[in-house]
């Protein structure tokens, strides 16, 4: 069993910057940062293959966000600059020990409480 706690959310105007953490319990190898908003599907915003480093990123948040993980503390962490009122959503860390399509949110095991992000314009 995996826990994950997410922390770093908040609200900010557009063209602001956040950082989003995701501490985790244990060493796990796929950890991704999904996004929900009401009355639509859990989004895939970046993932991050712990073993070799290799990330993937959602088309709407390439160049603006950055995924990266301290593997001393297991401990992920999502970089989130020029923000966007559509950036607005619950924010998801989920984790997995093997996953086939890395923003299919059904491929991960573990997934933590949520963190809301809002941007205002």
């Amino acid at each position: 069993q995996v826990q994950l706690v997410e922390a770093g959310g908040g609200s900010v105007q557009a063209g602001g910057s956040l950082r989003l953490s995701c501490a985790a319990s244990r060493y796990i190898s796929f950890m991704a940062w999904f996004r929900q908003t009401p009355g639509k599907q859990r989004e895939g915003v970046a993932s991050i293959y712990i073993g070799i480093g290799s990330t993937n990123y959602a088309d709407s948040v390439k160049g603006r966000f950055t995924i990266s993980r301290d593997n001393d503390k297991n401990t992920l962490y999502l970089q989130m600059n020029s923000l966007k009122p559509e950036d607005t959503a619950m924010y998801y860390c989920e984790a997995g020990l093997w996953v086939r399509e890395w923003d299919d949110p059904s491929d991960y095991m573990y997934w933590g409480q949520g963190t809301q992000v809002t941007v205002s314009s």
